[in-house]
Order: C-alpha cells, then structure tokens, then sequence
C-alpha cells in the first residue's frame, strides 16, 4: 500500500474516521494505524453491535476506497467466497465446440479454464483490484463460518493470494486493507489472529457514547441524548441475555426525537423498549418499578455532564 494513500499519523486516522462520523478511541486509531502502515490484516473482535463492521466501512469512505463485503455464514465455501467457474457457460462452448468439430480434449480445456468462464466472488475480487487504490476488504463475522474455511484464509491473509488449480497462484498487486469481525460466539483459531493485529472492540465510555449519539442522531435535543446513553449505560450493567449495542443507542435517540421526545419518561421507554432490547426476556424485567428507579438515577447523572 503506497505510504502516500494512508494516515501519516494516529492523530489523522482518528480524524478520518471522525469525518465519517466514527468516533474512535485511541487504542483504536493506533492500531488501526499500524495495520495500514505495516500492511496487516486487523482482527476486530467484540459484542454484537459495538461498531466493529462500521470501522470498514469508515475508512473505505474516508480513504476513498470501494469496500468489497464477504459476509460470513455457516457453510460458507470456496465457490461462494473465492470463486466457481460458470459451468452453464461452460457447457454451451463445449457444445458449440463439438458442432463445429473443435472438441479434442486439450483444446477445450485451454478455452473454457479461461478467466471468461470465472466468477470472481468478493475474496478474488479483492485481490484482483486494478482501479487505482486497493478496496478495503471487509469479512464480516468470521465466527458465523466454519473452521476448515479459517485454514483457507491463511493463504489469503499471509501472502495476499489464492490458487486455481486450473489458473494457478493469483496475487494482489496491491494488497487490499483487510479488516475481520468476530462477535466471538466461537474462538477464532490462532493461526487466523497471529496474522493479523488484533483489537477488543468494547462499549464505549459513556462521554464518547453521547458524542457518537449527537453525530449520528443530531435531530434529538441534547438532554434526551444525555438521558438515552446513561440510560442504556444502566441497562448495560443488568444481567440481560443480549446487552444493547452502539447501534441499539442511536436507533432509540433517533426513535424518541421522532416521537417528538425531549426527555426520557416512563411511557417513553415502555413504548419502545423493542428499538433497545431484542428478547422478551429482557423486556419483561424492565417493569415499572425497575424503569421508575433506573430514570430517577439516570436524570440525576445525565444532568450533571458536561
């Protein structure tokens, strides 16, 4: 990656992301640094919702990159990862090559193993870049794929290639900026993370939580704000099946400001617990007792911020 095309400084990758209303922390912007700078895949692991996919996306805007997306799923292979020849087209150029008396065996080998016939999915399309800067490849949720795929990736992420038996060793001229998720629902093996610099993408502080929320939701008045992050803060401390993320914050100052809220009241926050909270369970222990005593300390601490 050209010196040139990245960040000079950490201080410059903070505001780079910033200008795509990302506010990161330091030990984020470090590591992020260094992972441009050295030419290394960064490993982003944390809870579901923290803002780990929303760091790909940042820099490919900031940088002005194009992001090429592999959304990792259980089964995920090498056909819908890397790449899988077209066989349809494959077998009309046979079938064309035999009507026109072209069948021997080498011959149609060499024209149907060609690149016409591939279909290049977003690994191989990363690597094969060649419109100015390489894209940021984002693979999103590597826990969600299997593991015999985290032994494909080695070649990938150590030599910035794969291999086609039919093509042979494909290498990107320029590595593309590589950037993994895990919400950690498994352990990703090590030879995965000793390739990578790694980063514990965790709930923001509560000052750089209320800064995310006035980028993101600037429509919702300030205390509401306030009100919104100490009170999801709270709920955080609670033993909930699935704690609210980052995005779980915005979306509930977004939906109160369109309620035309101004504060936090209890039939507020009945009203749409659903935007925050994801499983019954968890809606059901914010009874009226619990909201009542949960607004009263929130009021008292939003209230005394800067």
């Amino acid at each position: 990656m050209p010196p040139h095309r990245v960040p000079a400084s950490i201080d410059e990758v903070a505001q780079l992301l910033a200008s795509q209303q990302y506010i990161a922390g330091r030990h984020l912007a470090t590591t992020l640094h260094l992972a441009m700078r050295l030419g290394r895949p960064l490993f982003l692991e944390g809870e579901a919702g923290v803002g780990k996919t929303e760091v790909a996306k940042a820099l490919a805007a900031g940088l002005g990159r194009r992001m090429v997306r592999l959304q990792c799923y259980e089964g995920l292979d090498i056909a819908n990862a890397v790449y899988e020849w077209n066989y349809p087209r494959q077998m009309i150029e046979i079938r064309l090559a035999e009507a026109a008396g072209q069948a021997s065996k080498e011959r149609l080998e060499a024209d149907i193993f060609t690149d016409r016939f591939l279909i290049k999915r977003p690994l191989l399309q990363a690597l094969e870049s060649t419109d100015g800067d390489p894209p940021v490849l984002l693979i999103d949720e590597l826990d969600r794929a299997d593991e015999p795929f985290e032994a494909y990736l080695l070649e990938v992420l150590a030599e910035y290639q794969v291999t086609i038996p039919e093509l042979g060793t494909i290498r990107a001229e320029q590595p593309p900026l590589v950037v993994i998720t895990s919400n950690r629902t498994r352990e990703i093996h090590d030879a995965v993370k000793r390739r990578c610099f790694y980063h514990w993408v965790d709930y923001p502080d509560k000052e750089r939580e209320l800064e995310i929320v006035r980028r993101k939701a600037p429509q919702a008045a300030d205390t509401l704000s306030r009100e919104v992050v100490a009170f999801i803060a709270r709920l955080r401390g609670m033993a909930l099946y699935k704690a609210p993320g980052v995005a779980e914050t915005i979306d509930w100052a977004t939906a109160l400001a369109a309620l035309d809220k101004t504060v936090l009241d209890p039939e507020a926050v009945h009203a749409t617990l659903g935007v925050v909270l994801k499983y019954e369970d968890d809606i059901a222990r914010l009874d009226a007792g619990t909201v009542a005593q949960l607004l009263g300390d929130v009021r008292g601490e939003a209230a005394g911020w800067p």
